[in-house]
Order: C-alpha cells, then structure tokens, then sequence
C-alpha cells in the first residue's frame, strides 16, 4: 500500500487543525482530560459542532447518510481528534456502525446510522461478563425468543459507555443447547428500557465503567442483528474495527514527555541534551511512527473492502503497549515527581505521565486482552496451531 497521503487529504488534515484551533477551548480541554473516553457536556456540544460539519460519516457510503470519502479520511478525522483526546464517535462511529451496514436490516440502517451520524445514537458494548471475558464465547446472559419479542436476563460488566450512551449493543445466549460460539446473538437494546440498571465501576486510571444488570428485559424481534445464533460473528466483526486504535494518543503522550524534557534544566542544561534521554525519547518516537503504519494498514483495507483480523489484532497490541513503554520510560525520566497526580500543585505536566502510569492496564484488555491478540495473530495470521 501507498502510505502517502493526496493533497485533498492533507488538505482536508489542514482544515481539522483550523476547526480544532478555532473550538478547542481550556473548558473544553479540562473536561476531556477528565473524562478520559466519557463523553461530557461539552464534549458532547463539541462531537454536534463536528456532525454538522459532515465529519462524522466522512468515510461512509453517501447511501448511510456519509461523504463516501474513504477510509483513510475517516482515519485522518480519527487522529486529528485524538492529537487532542477529543471526542469523535468513538466505537459507536468506527465499530458498531460499521458493522450494521454490512449485516443489520435495512430497518435498523435506516434507524441508526442517519442517527449515529446527528450524535443520537451512541452505542456501549454489552460484551463482558462476570464469568466471560477473554473467553467472550462462554457469555451466559440470556435472550429467550417469547412470541415477537425477546426477554432478556443477565450481567455484564466493564460496559465503559452505558452511563452515557442511548443504546447497548448486546451480546446474548439465544440458544442454550448450542456449541457455545453458535448459540450467541447480538440484540441493539435501548438502555432507557424497563429492567436495565446500570452501576458504576471506577477504574484505577480514574476512568467510569460500569455493570448493567438484565431483568426481564423485553425488546421486539426487530432488535436482532443479522440472523439468530450469529452473533459470535458480528461480535468479532465489530471487535475487529474497534481494535484500530488512533495513534495519535500515543504521539500526544510523547509530545508531552518531550517537551517537559527540553524545559527542565538540570545542572545547567535541558534534560534533553542528556544522551540516554534523547536515545529513550527516539526510540519511542520510532515506535509512535510504527503504530501510525499499522494503524493505517487497517484504515486502507477497511478502504479496500477489507476486515481487518490479524492486522487489527498487531495494531492493538503495538498501541496499547506503546502507552505503557511511554509511560514507563516518563516515570524514569521524571523520577519521583512523576508520581505526582494532577491535583498536586508540583505535579510535572499536570500530571498526565501518572495518570497514564494508572491508566495504561485498561487499554491492555479492553477490546480484547493482548494474550488473546496475540493468539489470534499465532493461529490466524502465521497458522500455527492451538496451544
């Protein structure tokens, strides 16, 4: 592939950094870095301001309500955005929709694509139980077909969006007696739906999950995704576009690190004259450029046609761990003021190296643990066999 970009493209890069220049207030900019992947107020005023612009669906289908520009605008869209932690539709833009066009109804395109795109519909993934997370197939929670309807009863838990999001997309047991990845459905779930609670769960990083708790839920027929007993597929299929994770978080970390580097003086001179220091801060620039190759080897098969499997799964690990190396490395840089939190008032780059110390694990299993990663790319992508 060219991994070059048009002038339309770099042209359209230049016209995000002008529209974030212009909208990137400090308020704004307080709120994202506490909310972390939450969706907040502003944030939420913010994500409008950009659906009006088109921006949204910019690489969707002109037929779902996009500009039918391609992936690789969608792309240069996501990383702009990350570059400031600021929201773009998340996994609602980059997953889930996707997902419907290729094997919702054509009355759930029409429902919720236009609507994902207008910032009405925002969709938390009901994937994780108690009992099944890195083995998702084991999901116990239950949608028994009743006449038109299903009735659904079940926990799941480390669901991040359910306390802002409209709508969960769920993953459910819809035939006990089937092998345990043929018996699974996916359900779209209203979570304004009788029966649903939703409880918070705070992580160490300081970011909200949450549990949902399933009782007798009922929803009609018409909320089944694609055909019944499927959804271990569909599951995947979204998991597969969700694990494309901008890589742009990781250079702003960088960013951060580097400039706090050139600041400080030490013993007359900046931190970044010091050899190991300038060696460290390379090595890891080196690896940013990486997960920007791997992550726009995704955007341009998604482009061609393509499902990202194995290629998903390398850019996953390579982003998530990216951010622990950074954060390691920014810690021996710092030394112990690094471990100052942001509500200190010595706190070095207010305190964004120690909450990314805090919040590193989470991106290490959220979307798929790392180990199962590394297992779709053994069997999957160099054939080799189950352990």
């Amino acid at each position: 592939m060219d991994f070059s970009l048009t002038l339309e493209q770099e042209a359209f890069r230049e016209e995000l950094r002008e529209f974030i220049k212009a909208n990137l207030t400090p308020e704004l900019e307080r709120e994202v870095e506490r909310e972390q992947y939450a969706l907040g107020s502003l944030g939420r005023v913010f994500l409008k301001r950009v659906a009006e612009k088109g921006w949204l669906g910019i690489g969707w289908p002109k037929e779902y309500g996009g500009q039918g520009r391609g992936a690789i605008d969608q792309w240069i869209f996501l990383e702009e955005m990350a570059a400031h932690n600021l929201p773009a539709g998340d996994l609602t833009l980059t997953s889930i929709g996707p997902t419907i066009m290729r094997v919702g109804s054509e009355d759930q395109k029409r429902t919720y694509l236009p609507s994902i795109l207008r910032v009405e519909t925002i969709f938390a993934a009901g994937y994780t139980e108690p009992g099944a997370g890195s083995d998702l197939a084991s999901a116990q929670t239950r949608a028994k077909r009743d006449g038109d309807t299903y009735v659904i009863n079940g926990q799941k838990i480390y669901t991040s969006a359910a306390h802002y999001a409209s709508h969960i997309w769920l993953l459910a047991r819809s035939d006990a007696s089937a092998e345990k990845h043929r018996g699974l459905s996916i359900l779209i779930v209203p979570l304004d739906t009788p029966g649903i609670t939703v409880r918070p769960l705070w992580t160490m990083g300081g970011e909200r999950t949450n549990e949902v708790f399933l009782e007798d839920v009922r929803v009609p027929r018409k909320s089944l995704v694609g055909e019944e007993n499927r959804g271990w597929y569909y599951a995947t299929m979204a998991l597969d576009f969700e694990r494309i994770i901008a890589h742009n978080r990781n250079r702003r970390h960088l960013n951060h690190l580097t400039r706090y580097a050139k600041q400080l003086v030490v013993d007359g001179h900046s931190l970044a004259e010091d050899a190991h220091v300038r060696l460290v801060l390379a090595k890891l620039a080196v690896e940013v450029e990486i997960n920007r190759l791997l992550v726009m080897r995704n955007a341009w098969m998604i482009e061609h046609g393509l499902v990202p499997n194995v290629e998903a799964s390398m850019a996953k690990i390579w982003g998530s761990e990216l951010a622990e190396r950074i954060a390691d490395e920014a810690l021996n840089i710092m030394g112990p003021e690094g471990l100052l939190s942001a509500e200190e008032q010595e706190s070095p780059i207010e305190g964004r190296m120690e909450r990314l110390y805090r919040g590193f694990p989470l991106d290490k299993f959220a979307g798929g643990t790392n180990e199962i990663q590394r297992n779709i790319i053994a069997q999957r992508g160099l054939s080799m066999p189950r352990g």
